[in-house]
């Protein structure tokens, strides 16, 4: 007996400092929650949806706010989408609650093995909560605000709703938020048309949507989208075909712009101007359609008969002389071809339309 004596003040002392570590741990707990968002805030998270002004027949005259979205219900979303984005982010969401202990080991392992972060221990209920309510700061604090706003998230609201929030509002690149929008983005198509290396290809951009970006660097989105169709054959939602159907086709990604289908500015300022006014900066982001009386036919016919009078005034008041001009010394090319280098001079001088930029090199008598 007397040989297990010496274990006595150790078993106390470890006993002693676990009692003073869970104190610890719920003051903390205590104390952090009282910070986080309530129930209510919760429910009524809203997505910034950008302001769109529209013609009468519902043409795209103008689209305002920073952040591209396009917002998709989980019900329309593709299962094959949901499918890659849980395999290459989370793919024990549906039984964790908040966090997963052994999606934490299971990363740290493979980590080690790949040597490289090819998986994270954020649940996607913890990247909502980071997202939606916390701040970017990178301290223990707000990892613990993360845990514990996470395990909140998932006692109010239902798996679908954490899941269709991060769908729809994860960084994706380029503006883009949200899948929907990122399907515009880089494919210019709905989510339901793209091909299964396509949304593996925007599955892969969550992690790092600058280094993984195919805009960007080509290379290393193609190995991050053949790890997210890898992960899929792994899960068994992809057989062996599938996936090297899907490993060996090209990058089709490429930026695709807003296109507003009706020009008319100052349409659009107009009501851009009264709702501000009206509603202050949430104009922006509260999802508001507005379709205004322009017609499209009537509109474009009235901005031909205004530009047609423009230009017939200013061919009568003759050539008034350049715009600006560029020193010898700056024509020549250096190592671009002269086509490249005078379209590069020209840059600074925007077309209006019909209107383009020249750049006069020599004059003759005639």
């Amino acid at each position: 007996m007397k040989k297990l004596d010496w274990l006595l003040p150790f078993t106390t002392l470890a006993t002693a400092a676990l009692m003073i570590g869970s104190i610890i741990a719920g003051f903390l707990i205590i104390q952090t929650n009282s910070t986080l968002p309530d129930a209510q805030s919760i429910k009524e998270v809203e997505l910034k949806v950008p302001l769109r002004v529209f013609s009468a027949e519902g043409m795209l005259i103008s689209e305002f706010g920073d952040e591209r979205r396009k917002p998709v219900a989980i019900e329309d979303i593709p299962p094959a989408l949901i499918n890659a984005v849980l395999a290459s982010e989370d793919d024990n969401f549906y039984h964790h609650t908040g966090i997963d202990v052994s999606g934490i080991v299971r990363a740290a392992i493979s980590n080690f093995r790949s040597g490289a972060t090819q998986q994270g221990a954020s649940t996607i209920s913890m990247q909502v909560a980071r997202n939606f309510f916390l701040s970017r700061e990178r301290t223990y604090i707000r990892k613990f605000k993360e845990i514990l706003l996470a395990i909140r998230l998932e006692q109010i609201l239902s798996k679908n709703e954490i899941l269709g929030l991060y769908l729809n509002k994860i960084y994706l690149g380029h503006r883009a938020y949200g899948f929907g929008a990122a399907a515009d983005v880089y494919y210019g198509r709905e989510l339901n048309e793209l091909s299964l290396a396509e949304i593996a290809m925007l599955a892969g951009l969550p992690k790092a949507p600058s280094s993984n970006n195919p805009l960007r660097n080509p290379q290393r989105a193609l190995q991050r989208r053949n790890y997210v169709l890898g992960r899929l054959r792994d899960l068994g939602s992809i057989d062996e075909d599938q996936y090297l159907q899907a490993a060996e086709a090209p990058i089709t990604a490429e930026k695709h712009h807003r296109v507003n289908e009706l020009p008319a500015p100052h349409i659009a300022e107009m009501v851009r101007a009264k709702l501000t006014e009206e509603f202050g900066e949430q104009a922006y982001w509260a999802g508001l359609n507005v379709y205004t009386t322009i017609q499209a036919r009537q509109q474009r016919a009235a901005e031909r008969a205004l530009r047609t009078g423009l230009q017939a005034y200013d061919r009568r008041h003759g050539f008034r002389g350049p715009i600006a001009r560029i020193a010898l010394s700056d024509l020549d090319p250096g190592e671009l071809t002269a086509d490249e280098h005078f379209a590069h001079l020209l840059s600074v001088y925007p077309n209006s339309q019909e209107q383009v930029a020249a750049l006069i090199t020599s004059v003759a008598e005639t």
